[in-house]
């Protein structure tokens, strides 16, 4: 019986083999993707003969001129100051409108919630290709083309799905036992959010806020369609029309990657400061 049961050592090892195998694979492209953003770094402080000659040289001199030549001629300036207005003030209003939603779905079990909040999951399955004419169109009759307002608009109904729906499953893995007792003290439902509830999920509701701030800055269809006068161009927008105007002025490689690092940068020192925390938000509730 003994014989019969047992595992042949083969077949044991398979899943590690398996395993071992992604996780090879994991770090390959990791390290390419470092590699990669090194190497477009690297490029920025070089002028474009030495990238067409040896692209993968090193800088013969600390210049930052390519910098210099995306920010002022290339009109990052501007664009940067639209991106970091765009995004912070589309991100917090997004938390400020999906905390109390997402607080009530999470807490409040009736036929109603629950369609509410499948409502909300049908809402991820759309994509924005979808929307983008009658976005277009609906924008056009409140004259908010062409409009930071309008695409502050547009970037918090567009982000209000994944958030609601985030959070929700964050809220419903608090204790309930704590607000039970904050409302036999007498606590209403805001006072019973704002004291417990949200103290409670401050690594929810921050790992949503850093993940609409990473999508919003890096959004381009939505801006590059609604935005049409440079200056209300956001950075992913001002990259794409600062490569297009090298089609008449000639190739400028150096500042291309100069302007690709001014884009990429700031997301990735945000990442690299709270990545921990946003990998373990992203987790909580898993299993909700």
């Amino acid at each position: 019986m003994a014989a019969a049961t047992s595992i042949h050592p083969a077949m044991r090892d398979k899943p590690s083999v398996l395993r071992s195998i992604w996780i090879g694979i994991i770090w390959i492209a990791v390290v390419l993707g470092v590699a990669l953003l090194v190497w477009v770094v690297i490029q920025s402080f070089r002028p474009t003969a030495e990238i067409l000659d040896q692209p993968f040289g090193l800088p013969s001199e600390f210049d930052v001129s390519n910098w210099v030549t995306a920010w002022t001629q290339g009109n990052f300036a501007m664009a940067t100051w639209n991106s970091v207005w765009v995004t912070l003030v589309s991100s917090v209003l997004t938390i400020l409108v999906a905390v109390p939603a997402a607080y009530y779905l999470g807490r409040v079990e009736t036929p109603l919630t629950r369609g509410i909040t499948m409502y909300f999951i049908l809402g991820l399955g759309v994509p924005v290709q979808v929307i983008l004419i009658p976005l277009f169109v609906i924008l056009n009759e409140l004259n908010l083309i062409d409009s930071l307002i309008g695409l502050n608009l547009v970037y918090i109904a567009i982000s209000m799905p994944f958030t609601v729906f985030l959070l929700t499953a964050f809220f419903r893995t608090l204790p309930i036992e704590v607000e039970e007792a904050a409302a036999l003290d007498g606590a209403g439902s805001i006072k019973t959010l704002i004291l417990i509830a949200l103290p409670l999920a401050k690594g929810g509701i921050l790992t949503a806020f850093i993940l609409q701030v990473i999508a919003h800055w890096n959004e381009t269809l939505l801006a590059l369609t609604l935005m049409q006068t440079p200056t209300k161009y956001t950075l992913p927008v001002a990259l794409i029309e600062f490569v297009s105007q090298q089609i008449y002025t000639g190739a400028d490689y150096g500042g291309t990657f100069a302007g690709i690092s001014l884009v990429v940068l700031p997301m990735l020192a945000i990442y690299v400061w709270i990545g921990g925390r946003l990998s373990e938000g992203l987790t909580v509730g898993i299993g909700k």
